[in-house]
């Protein structure tokens, strides 16, 4: 089974979305004997990174990776700092990504992620051309997401997403929803028809994340392993408001113990940083992103972890960061709205503190309980474990696989 996917961001590629692909990808290859095809962008790193170099100029550059046929879509490259380079980048890169489509061979499934939120419709003229099934996958939904943009807003650009997202589901033989919650929006708020929406969620491979020591390499080069460790480890962006950590972090100043460690990169991480010095913070750090053979040495190094989304998110984004955590069998705070699929996860499992959204005090209360608390977070931290089994990765991946092959039997 050929299946072709469109998304612009994948290996090597930190984005959640290009990790999520780029593993879903690897093990459809592997376990299932799948034949792979990926629409995407030149890799988002600096210059002579691995796996950035494109030889020459061509607006498609085909590759190879594990097995699989990228195809990288060259678009600009403008820093995304602005809403403007960000724009000209998606842009660019969806009509690069309309033409990479027609250069496919046949597939017998094409599939679409949502980076950047019109590359479905790329997908859909691929899947119109070769006449075979589109999937849309739903990492986020859009026009609501777009209230993350601090520096732009338009009705305009607002109205002709809600257009291209109703359009979407209308066409594609099934849509994927994260959640329960994310499903409902779909279907209430885009039209989308009940009986092609399914729920696959996340996941963490429990396998390669395990429980283990505190005392580690990782905790031992950072100076983590004698302080207890709150941490929010993965993309520092726009959606999880954690401007609200930093809060939280001057009230727990009067506790030399507790630390606050942001690990990874992102827009906000330099204004996380501003914000912190401008406190005169001294229980902050940030640190890069660790390399995936160091992740379960991180999250070990971790006492208790952050999982937090904006406010009017729930359902529109959800914070895949939470079933790595889960894996790693540790506790956490969430300050998540009341609907949110990690509330649900938290409450069914038992695994984590649900603290009040945007509140820095009772943010700052939850992790003082978990603190003095040591039993509780071990209680937490076992069950996080065994719920982490729910969302192993393996089942998951089946879950996209018998789809597929339904779709590619009746097209």
């Amino acid at each position: 089974m050929h299946i072709a996917f469109f998304n612009r961001s994948f290996y090597p590629d930190t984005a959640a979305t290009g990790q999520l692909l780029t593993e879903l990808c690897e093990r459809l290859t592997q376990q299932h004997n799948c034949r792979i095809s990926v629409v995407a962008g030149v890799p988002l790193l600096p210059a002579g990174g691995a796996g950035s170099k494109m030889q020459g100029q061509r607006l498609v550059e085909r590759q190879d990776y594990h097995g699989m046929t990228i195809l990288r879509a060259r678009g600009t490259r403008f820093s995304k700092q602005r809403f403007s380079g960000r724009f000209s980048n998606y842009v660019s890169y969806f009509l690069s990504a309309c033409y990479a489509g027609l250069k496919l061979e046949r597939p017998d499934v094409v599939v679409a992620l949502t980076d950047p939120p019109i590359i479905g419709l790329a997908a859909y003229l691929a899947a119109r051309h070769f006449r075979v099934p589109l999937v849309m996958s739903y990492q986020d939904i859009f026009p609501e997401a777009a209230r993350l943009l601090e520096d732009f807003h338009s009705e305009t650009v607002n109205r002709a997403l809600q257009a291209v997202n109703c359009f979407l589901v209308r066409k594609a033989e099934r849509s994927i929803a994260l959640g329960e919650t994310m499903r409902k929006r779909l279907i209430e708020g885009k039209g989308a028809p009940p009986e092609r929406v399914v729920v696959i969620p996340g996941w963490a491979d429990c396998q390669d994340i395990v429980p283990m020591p505190k005392q580690n390499a990782f905790a031992h080069t950072h100076d983590l392993a004698e302080k207890f460790i709150v941490m929010h480890s993965g993309n520092i962006g726009l959606s999880q408001g954690l401007d609200v950590l930093v809060k939280a972090a001057a009230r727990l100043q009067v506790v030399p113990e507790i630390v606050i460690v942001l690990v990874g990169e992102g827009v906000k991480k330099a204004a996380l940083e501003e914000q912190t010095r401008a406190l005169g913070l001294q229980n902050v750090r940030f640190l890069p992103y660790a390399p995936k053979e160091r992740l379960t040495e991180s999250f070990a190094s971790a006492d208790v972890f952050i999982v937090s989304l904006k406010k009017g998110l729930s359902g529109i984004i959800v914070p895949s960061k939470l079933y790595g955590i889960l894996a790693a069998g540790r506790p956490y705070v969430a300050a998540v709205e009341e609907d949110c699929e990690v509330t649900a996860i938290t409450r069914q499992y038992d695994c984590g503190l649900l603290a009040t959204l945007g509140d820095p005090a009772d943010l700052a209360e939850k992790i003082l309980t978990l603190y003095n608390d040591r039993a509780m977070a071990e209680r937490l931290g076992r069950n996080a474990r065994q719920a982490a089994l729910q969302f192993d990765r393996r089942p998951q991946v089946e879950k996209y696989f018998a789809l597929f092959q339904q779709l590619a039997k009746t097209k």
